[in-house]
């Protein structure tokens, strides 16, 4: 009997070890899903990148060079493109000034957001419901409709043509929006976290400071990175507010390239590029909690 099994132990072995060609063979269907998956994801990060490095090669270029459309790179970098930009677009004022309207109002829309996402997600009180379906009606009018509104609230409140005014406006429109995403990530936290919290002595500020809010921080850039973008790329609002060039935003120097009579295509596009450097370093530095807040809200709403 021991003779007989230790024979076929040889046998029982190779039956369960396949050859290595057949292993191959098994696995190969595997790597090629990988590949043919990784290659889609190589091509569809240059079709997104090929508008950028458009807009910094022509931007590069003389007025000639990019209306032939001969060579996509420059023959000779023109670095005073970005010279002309940056005076001619008065981008120098522009500039700081979207910088701090954006910044505010991504700090104010984050503070006051995240505590009314908390308290609708995880407080009872009268009227909650109510809150939330005049928030979901707010979202429904777009802010262009409500511009008469606006201008003359501003002008009896004494806001008009102001930084304050501007800011106010900008952070009240980007509320709603900013609230239900906040309040569907504290709603997704189990309140045994906060069960814990309140036996340790916590009061409900100091639960929401301490243990739940540092939960939702990828709810946080979220926001964040959306407010920044709508902040950023207002222009409407600002002529509706402001009488100041002094006051404009990034945009009023773009559209000073934007004219039958002065074609300067060339300088748009260095102006251009000069405006969106600021939201390409935010994504370099948030991407990872941008891309996890986005990839949350997918999953768990």
């Amino acid at each position: 009997m021991f003779r007989q099994t230790a024979m076929a132990s040889p046998a029982a072995a190779t039956r369960r070890r396949p050859a290595t060609g057949e292993r191959l063979w098994h696995l190969a269907p595997r790597w090629l899903g990988r590949l043919a998956f990784h290659g889609l994801l190589v091509l569809v990060g240059l079709v997104a990148l090929f508008p950028i490095v458009w807009l910094v090669t022509g931007s590069l270029q003389t007025i000639r060079e990019l209306y032939d459309s001969v060579h996509f790179l420059p023959a000779a970098p023109q670095w005073t493109n970005y010279v002309q930009a940056w005076d001619k677009g008065n981008l120098h004022t522009y500039l700081p000034n979207s910088l701090l309207y954006s910044t505010i109002v991504v700090l104010a829309i984050l503070v006051a957001s995240s505590m009314a996402g908390y308290a609708l997600a995880r407080m009872d009180f009268p009227g909650r419901n109510a809150v939330l379906v005049l928030l979901l009606a707010i979202l429904i009018v777009p802010l262009p409709a409500s511009f008469i509104a606006i201008y003359k609230l501003l002008v009896g409140a004494g806001l008009a043509n102001t930084r304050a005014g501007y800011i106010a406006v900008l952070a009240a429109g980007g509320l709603p929006v900013s609230i239900f995403i906040m309040r569907g990530f504290f709603a997704r936290q189990p309140r045994e976290l906060e069960e814990a919290a309140a036996l340790d002595g916590c009061s409900a500020f100091d639960t929401f400071w301490r243990v739940m809010l540092p939960l939702a921080r990828p709810g946080l850039a979220a926001v964040a990175i959306i407010q920044f973008l709508a902040a950023w790329n207002e222009y409407l609002l600002a002529l509706v507010t402001f009488n100041t060039e002094a006051l404009m935003p990034v945009q009023r120097g773009l559209t000073k390239f934007v004219s039958s009579d002065t074609p300067e295509q060339h300088i748009l596009l260095a102006a251009t590029a000069l405006a969106v450097l600021p939201v390409v370093i935010l994504y370099a530095f948030m991407q990872r909690s941008i891309v996890q807040g986005i990839m949350e809200g997918a999953v768990k709403n």
